[in-house]
């Protein structure tokens, strides 16, 4: 006979419920609640309803900069779902197969940089890729493609690219680490089975091992989108505050920063930024309820 958990539960949830409540809950609900609110020439604080987005979407500057900003991001997530999420995904195949020698390493090696600050990551990488100081230029003349070289973070149109390609460099452990966990998950009676009926190891990576772990692929891919339309510290580490050069790198996070702290313009305020931080909010759960009700059924129906 099941006994009900009761207050026992209750003891153990209460610290974890207090903290998610104070940290996360609290602060979200109170930042829709600032939203709706304004600003005078005075610091004056009314209710405005719908004022500040309204100013958002349909006021020239203000949505001039949340274009930018909103471009820049989905940018930012094309290149790490284009480049981090397979490069993971063919990592964690090869470190997946038998008789690997020092997968462990490899692992350990590839998971690093997730570790490492934010802040040593930017600024090791504003090392490397200085014109003036920096090893890469040498290391292009080393192999022949020194004339390819440039300074990717000081442009325009190479900026953002090049700070994504950073960013995928730190963070390509993550999905590695989930994909290879479902990838060593998989029966490896399924996989002997086709492997004495003739089947090699290319064809059962693409016939049997792919479509076994599409739910985690999907999984990887959302945290990626969310990740992504959430990304602040590395943009401010590398590029300021003013994601320069001419807004080239500001993402959301960037553009929410500088709102709320009046950067923006001489109308930012904490106001704008708390409508501008509901606006990722809307954007970022639409994003994840069409994953789970759409994305995810489908691939678990495909992978079952």
């Amino acid at each position: 006979m099941k006994q009900k958990a009761g207050w026992p539960a209750l003891v153990f949830l209460a610290p974890a419920l207090a903290i998610y409540t104070a940290f996360s809950a609290w602060p979200l609900i109170a930042t829709l609640r600032l939203s709706v609110y304004g600003t005078d020439d005075v610091g004056h604080v009314s209710f405005i309803g719908l004022g500040n987005f309204h100013k958002l979407l349909f006021d020239e500057h203000w949505f001039g900069a949340f274009r930018n900003a909103l471009v820049n991001n989905v940018e930012f997530f094309a290149i790490h779902t284009l480049v981090q999420n397979p490069v993971a995904l063919l990592l964690a195949a090869l470190l997946s197969l038998r008789g690997v020698h020092g997968a462990a390493a490899y692992r350990t090696v590839l998971f690093l940089p997730t570790l490492l600050s934010v802040v040593i990551i930017g600024f090791t990488w504003q090392l490397i890729l200085s014109p003036l100081w920096g090893v890469a230029e040498k290391a292009l003349n080393l192999v022949g493609l020194g004339e390819h070289f440039a300074p990717w973070l000081g442009q325009e149109d190479t900026a953002l690219p090049t700070v994504a390609l950073i960013s995928v460099w730190q963070f390509v452990g993550v999905p590695l680490m989930l994909i290879y966990a479902a990838l060593i998950a998989i029966p490896e009676e399924i996989v002997e089975a086709a492997t004495v009926e003739g089947a090699g190891p290319w064809r059962i990576f693409w016939r049997i091992r792919l479509p076994l772990i599409l739910p985690t692929l999907g999984l990887v891919n959302i945290l990626t989108f969310v990740g992504n339309f959430n990304a602040f510290d590395l943009i401010y580490a590398v590029k300021g505050a003013l994601a320069g050069p001419n807004f080239a790198t500001d993402l959301l996070g960037t553009l929410f920063y500088r709102t709320f702290f009046g950067y923006q313009s001489e109308t930012g305020s904490a106001t704008m930024g708390a409508a501008l931080a509901t606006l990722m909010f809307m954007l970022i759960l639409a994003g994840v309820a069409l994953y789970f009700f759409v994305i995810q059924r489908r691939l678990q129906r495909f992978a079952s």
